[in-house]
């Protein structure tokens, strides 16, 4: 079953349930993936729908952070709910020491040894993690590795 698939059936289950909260998530993930389709005409497989998938927790992420500053903690409890149903989606997060081995390998794989790799090595890794971590600890840890 496509990511795509899951997500209409979780709708359905969402609505017979009365699960108002889950249901409404679900619908703006499915809205989000719609307009991708429609605006690059283009059928979004599995990897794109985890790309917004991530793009949108991205989002609610920021936003959570800025009412969190302005002092609307309502607002911001709104946003971490949302965030988890988004994240049943998404593949579990590699841990650092995977992101580490994951980077290990790409150096042996391209040769990178300096700052001057990094774009190289990135360009390798990110289809590989895409998904699977947060691709500005990847960043963070190339820079480290290579730094």
């Amino acid at each position: 079953m496509t990511l795509k698939q899951q997500l209409t059936e979780d709708m359905k289950a969402a609505m017979k349930g009365g699960d108002k909260h889950s249901l409404g998530v679900i619908r703006l993930v499915n809205a989000a993936i719609k307009q991708r389709e429609v605006d690059e005409r283009i059928e979004l497989d599995d990897a794109a729908v985890l790309a917004v998938l991530e793009k949108m927790v991205k989002q609610r992420k920021d936003s959570v952070t800025q009412y969190a500053g302005a002092g609307r903690e309502d607002l911001a409890q709104i946003e971490r709910d949302e965030i988890a149903v988004i994240e049943r989606y998404l593949p579990e997060k590699l841990g650092e020491a995977e992101i580490v081995a994951a980077i290990e390998a790409a150096k042996a794989q391209t040769g990178a040894s300096s700052p001057a790799d990094i774009g190289k090595l990135m360009g390798v890794l990110k289809p590989q993690l895409a998904g699977k971590a947060d691709m500005g600890e990847v960043s963070r840890l190339v820079k480290q590795s290579l730094g």
